[in-house]
């Protein structure tokens, strides 16, 4: 699969300059790099097409594609649907302003995942430095089964017969509290805590060293989600994510400037 998703990437914009004549206004080329912090890795490859405006061609815009590859080690992951980290606003037993949130953890010993998202860029070109930004909007995510532990005071989920017609309700605890969970499969960036799935949005700074070739340092905010495979009925969700800032090291070719 990794292996079709590699050739789409590479054949894509070539049939796309087949449609159209290529302009002296266009821009394009590829980033192989790699995210990195504390116990988080993600090399990821990155086809970007942009238009510069004006005649100064001082700004461009377009869209990107990236396939990416995440890595992950001893990572908490936490309730992710924002109708469930917003918190209930009430009033405690002694009339004190009182925040009940429904936070949920999971806790992986090692974790990982394969995403393919479109998004857009925007970009500053100041001669050989350019600056700018992008940030996944759309895609899909999938990788292996993971055991992850559980950890939750009131969650349940439900236990079916052999039969599959009666059921039962246990606690995430003892020989529950490990369950198995897969990278939630759908990416659509949707703002805040209503995002779904795994994301990269990253800025950075770009100097071209030759026509052939530049170097890209920057920095990328990465959220990436699970499901767990046995729903929390008492909160409705199976859904969790973590969140990394990473320092990004890549190198560009391109192919027109």
């Amino acid at each position: 699969m990794k292996q079709i998703l590699i050739t789409l990437l590479l054949v894509l914009p070539l049939f796309t300059f087949a449609q159209s004549p290529v302009s002296a206004r266009l821009s394009s080329g590829y980033d192989l790099g790699m995210a990195y912090s504390n116990d988080h890795y993600n090399p990821s490859i990155a086809y970007y097409q942009l238009i510069n405006i004006g005649e100064r061609k001082l700004f461009s815009l377009g869209w990107t594609a990236r396939l990416g590859a995440f890595y992950g080690d001893n990572l908490n992951y936490y309730t992710a649907p924002a109708r469930l980290t917003r918190g209930k606003s009430g009033l405690g037993a002694i009339g004190a302003p009182l925040v009940v949130n429904n936070i949920d953890t999971v806790r992986y010993d090692y974790i990982t995942n394969t995403s393919l998202n479109i998004g857009i860029r925007a970009q500053l070109n100041l001669g050989k430095l350019e600056i700018g930004g992008s940030a996944d909007l759309l895609g899909i995510a999938f990788g292996k089964s993971r055991l992850g532990r559980y950890i939750s005071s009131t969650g349940q989920y439900r236990i079916y017969s052999s039969k599959g017609t009666d059921s039962t309700t246990a606690y995430f605890q003892g020989a529950n509290t490990f369950q198995k969970s897969r990278p939630s499969a759908l990416n659509v960036r949707l703002l805040g805590d209503n995002d779904r799935g795994t994301l990269a949005t990253e800025i950075y700074a770009r100097y071209r060293v030759s026509q052939r070739m530049g170097i890209k340092l920057g920095y990328q905010w990465l959220t990436t989600e699970t499901t767990v495979s046995n729903r929390d009925v008492i909160a409705d969700n199976n859904r969790f994510r973590n969140r990394a800032g990473m320092a990004y090291l890549a190198v560009t070719l391109p192919i027109f400037y």
